[in-house]
């Protein structure tokens, strides 16, 4: 062991390094530790180019989707006033027909448990319903009160009518 050439001990060596670590023959073992310290061509990650490209993309399905987005909010908050009129009106009606009388202000339906609380109106997003007062049909010395209600908003619904009409 002693006595051996530079040459037997760099055969040797670039053996036991191909032993350890590549079990296929010297060759492979030299080629994965040319290798291993290069990167390849093709690092991972994304060029510019193809950034743009995905944020083009995105950007154009949102300008879509943005307009029908907000065609569904529209749509919902005429959904929730019609429903809120619908209610008010029948609570109304049911109240002049319990007391004999029509209501002062919103507010008795209120006091008198009909409603919770008064409903915001979901186009103004506060509680300024225009309230309709008239002569009271029900009552015998020609009191007035609220007959009916509306939107407080002066503008226009996806169909072409003001809210305050409805």
């Amino acid at each position: 062991m002693i006595g051996r050439s530079s040459k037997q001990k760099a055969v040797s060596s670039k053996q036991s390094v191909a032993h350890i670590t590549n079990k296929r023959g010297p060759l492979d073992a030299r080629r994965s530790l040319l290798t291993a310290h290069r990167l390849p061509l093709t690092a991972a990650g994304f060029t510019l180019l193809e950034l743009m490209i995905v944020i083009s993309i995105i950007i154009i399905l949102a300008s879509i989707a943005l307009p029908q987005y907000q065609k569904t909010i529209m749509h919902t908050r005429e959904t929730v006033l019609r429903d809120d009129l619908y209610n008010m009106r029948k609570l109304l009606d049911e109240y002049a027909a319990d007391k004999g009388k029509l209501p002062q202000s919103l507010d008795d339906l209120v006091t008198e448990h009909y409603l919770r609380e008064i409903p915001k109106d979901p186009i103004t997003d506060n509680k300024d319903w225009a309230v309709v007062t008239g002569d009271d049909p029900f009552s015998s010395e020609g009191g007035t009160g609220v007959t009916d209600v509306h939107s407080a908003s002066g503008d226009a619904s996806t169909e072409g009518t003001p809210y305050s009409e409805w």
